[in-house]
């Protein structure tokens, strides 16, 4: 297993982070525990999840996946970087009283508390701001969040979604109370989705964040679906099916894994193995339903794609350019 510090902190996570999100809504808890086993024994070590994943009714189900896992022991806390998520409403279902979401200094006291007890742990690695909080000051959040670190409940915070202007503000505003400030950013970023090289990962860089990208295969359409519709007859569907209904994105697709036919190359592999090329990424989250898809993911560590292949890529997928030089007509 590949290693790398996470952001400017001491932390040491794996180049893969293993995303939870699946874990209840779509995988039930024995394979849960199976795929986090694989994982561990393979030497993942970074594991991502948020407070509302189970979604509905069942928010906060993932969690306790997680946590009934930490629970059979073994050493499963102690060599796991635990990293959950803040911000989505967590009041029961028609429960009209607020303060039950967002980053109040009150919900993000609540919602810790909530969180280490369906994960049976009694500190959180990395505690994420799921979404920007419009109404809420990066001071009172930093207010919150300098007690749960004096706690020993929290050892960093990072970012998901953040745009590059907030991504300063919130360390700007930290350094100015002596804070440590965010040391990673969550963001959508893939080879169909590279508008975060504009500003988010030059912020994430300037202020020495790691990079977590989401959505590696952008929803499954990195991942060979023209491909597994001719020889399996298996049709695309949800997001992959609307975007490959457009006759442009269709033939950017075909492109993409004939490009990659004729280099002998897996789809979701090189997806994954292009963007831990890429400059200040981490390791992008891959959420596997089943062992198989974790197997296949963890080969994308040892994949080094050629240049020929890397120039093809961007041919077919051009990023954004540099800010602000992009932006010159």
């Amino acid at each position: 297993m590949k290693y790398t510090q996470l952001g400017r902190t001491g932390l040491k996570v794996s180049r893969l982070v293993l995303g939870t999100m699946n874990f209840g809504p779509q995988t039930d808890e024995p394979t849960s525990h199976s795929i986090m086993d694989a994982a561990l024994g393979a030497g993942l070590n970074f594991f991502d999840t948020a407070n509302v994943y189970g979604w509905g009714e069942n928010k906060g189900r993932t969690e306790e996946i997680i946590g009934t896992w930490f629970a059979q022991g073994g050493g499963r806390r102690d060599k796991t970087v635990l990293a959950t998520k803040v911000y989505g409403n967590m009041a029961g279902e028609g429960d009209p009283w607020p303060n039950y979401d967002r980053l109040s200094a009150l919900n993000i006291r609540r919602a810790v508390e909530a969180s280490l007890k369906r994960l049976q742990t009694d500190y959180i690695d990395l505690y994420q701001f799921h979404h920007v909080d419009r109404r809420t000051p990066f001071e009172e959040i930093w207010q919150a969040v300098d007690v749960l670190i004096q706690q020993g409940k929290v050892l960093y915070a990072g970012s998901s979604n953040f745009p590059g202007y907030k991504i300063a503000q919130a360390n700007e505003t930290a350094a100015r109370r002596g804070s440590v400030g965010l040391v990673s950013e969550q963001c959508i970023y893939n080879l169909a989705e590279r508008r975060a090289e504009m500003e988010v990962v030059p912020a994430a860089q300037e202020y020495g964040l790691g990079v977590i990208p989401w959505s590696p295969l952008h929803g499954g359409l990195l991942g060979g679906v023209i491909k597994k519709e001719v020889e399996g007859g298996r049709r695309a569907s949800g997001r992959s099916a609307d975007a490959l209904a457009n006759t442009a994105v269709r033939a950017q697709v075909q492109a993409y894994e004939d490009l990659l036919d004729k280099h002998g190359l897996e789809p979701g592999e090189t997806a994954l193995a292009w963007l831990l090329s890429r400059p200040g990424v981490t390791g992008p989250i891959v959420g596997p339903r089943t062992a198989e898809q974790l197997e296949s993911a963890l080969r994308a560590l040892d994949l080094e794609l050629s240049q020929e292949v890397l120039s093809g890529l961007d041919e077919i997928f051009p990023g954004p350019g540099t800010s602000p030089e992009a932006f010159a007509w």
